[in-house]
């Protein structure tokens, strides 16, 4: 199996060769950097939040689906067969099949005829449409017998994954994956390793929308983990800030397209960057509390996957919720596996702009990960005013210049769920 990927001896290179993304910043990868540059937040204060435990949020608006599609430089028939399935559909699966024709589009895969029985989906996230499932609930509750047939595939997490593969035409491996906040890592490695395998050779890893429900939101709530009550609205996510509350919801959805270095090469495809080291570790404990030692553990073994030393990290897009617990566990882990290292490695928090976007936030910070590594910057860390660490190389208030060879971007989740990607600069 592994002979279509070896080369010299070695596992073939994997490569990232399109992106796409839509979230409270932007729905193209233009308006994404131009948002990462100047700092701008995507964080606004509800106007209506009626039973939610919510003050402000990262929410995508002014999102109109059939018009977004039509814009992009995809054959008429593929748009048609999105706007088809699109039509009327909850927002997880408009923002999902966006993303991930973004992403096809920027990869130049509708220029080529390609193996579909060679091309692998995965889609990160779990319990996507809670939120659809409470409104229909609430709307039909007392009259079931009137409740669409639609909702019958709607509700689950696999009608993206159904969706996706038929306007794609894909029929290879594909499936689901959940890992809490770490879903969008568990997915970009899951897809690494399909890749490797020799199981496909190019695979599409779309990082969901957490579509959240009142209930979810209260829940997470009672627990301690949503910020936005002591400080003004817009003001309430900073990571690694002494004064960090809790996080701050955002929506968005991500797409990036894995495919190994030989496959591009034949087609002429310039790569955006590789993914070069992985990891995925378990701490042993169902709670919500994190783990210095398996955070530590995971970063470590994502370096040694990768055959760097902490010495070659350049930049860390931490997991950076906002939240007290989350940030000392992952600044402690940071000092534990880089030592010397971490008064110069570039540290910085992309909720802090998009906000948490849960299921997605690993595509979505891997995404602007890539962007940081290919426009030569790190984007600010908005808020930062009071750093929970004195020697850690935050990044500044506004964006400053900087060369990223090397990056690791975290993420982890509820129930000990630790991952950590390792990016090199192509």
């Amino acid at each position: 199996m592994l002979s279509s990927i070896k080369k010299g001896g070695q596992l073939n290179k994997i490569c990232v060769s399109g992106m796409g993304i839509v979230c409270a910043l932007g729905d193209t990868l233009d308006a994404f950097t131009d948002a990462l540059k100047s700092g701008r937040s995507g964080i606004r204060a509800l106007t209506s939040t009626e039973d939610l435990p919510l003050q402000e949020a990262a929410l995508i608006t002014n999102f109109p689906i059939e018009d977004r599609l039509q814009a992009l430089a995809l054959p008429d028939t593929l748009i048609a067969r999105a706007c088809k399935a699109v039509h009327r559909a909850p927002q997880v699966l408009q923002t999902a099949v966006y993303s991930a024709l973004s992403a096809w589009q920027q990869a130049g895969l509708e220029d080529i005829e390609f193996d579909n029985q060679r091309t692998g989906l995965i889609i990160a996230g779990q319990n996507l449409t809670s939120g659809y499932c409470y409104e229909q609930s609430q709307r039909y509750g007392a009259d079931l017998e009137y409740l669409p047939a639609s909702f019958g595939l709607h509700c689950l997490d696999t009608n993206l994954l159904g969706t996706l593969s038929e306007i794609l035409q894909i029929q290879g491996c594909g499936f689901t994956v959940g890992g809490a906040s770490a879903s969008g890592n568990v997915g970009l490695i899951q897809a690494k390793q399909m890749i490797e395998s020799g199981v496909v050779e190019r695979c599409i890893v779309v990082g969901a929308m957490a579509d959240l429900s009142p209930l979810e939101l209260h829940a997470w709530n009672n627990m301690g983990a949503i910020g936005g009550k002591r400080l003004p609205p817009g003001e309430s996510c900073r990571p690694f800030d002494k004064d960090h509350e809790g996080f701050i919801y955002g929506q968005g959805a991500g797409c990036i397209i894995l495919e190994c270095a030989d496959t591009l090469q034949k087609r002429q495809a310039t790569p955006l960057a590789s993914v070069i080291g992985t990891a995925l570790t378990l701490d042993g404990n169902r709670s919500a509390n994190p783990s210095v030692t398996g955070e530590a553990r995971t970063m470590a073994l994502a370096l040694e996957n990768a055959s760097i030393t902490a010495a070659d990290i350049d930049y860390i897009n931490t997991h950076g919720t906002s939240s007290a617990l989350g940030d000392d566990t992952e600044i402690a882990a940071i000092n534990t596996v880089f030592a010397d290292h971490v008064n110069r490695i570039w540290l910085n928090a992309t909720k802090g702009l998009t906000g948490h976007c849960l299921y997605a936030a690993g595509v979505i910070e891997a995404i602007a990960t890539i962007l940081q590594m290919q426009h030569g910057f790190v984007h600010p860390n908005k808020h930062l005013n009071n750093p929970i660490d004195s020697h850690a190389h935050f990044a500044s208030a506004v964006a400053e210049t900087a060369t990223i060879s090397h990056a690791l971007s975290n993420a982890f989740g509820f129930g000990g769920i630790n991952s950590a990607l390792v990016f090199a600069h192509d």
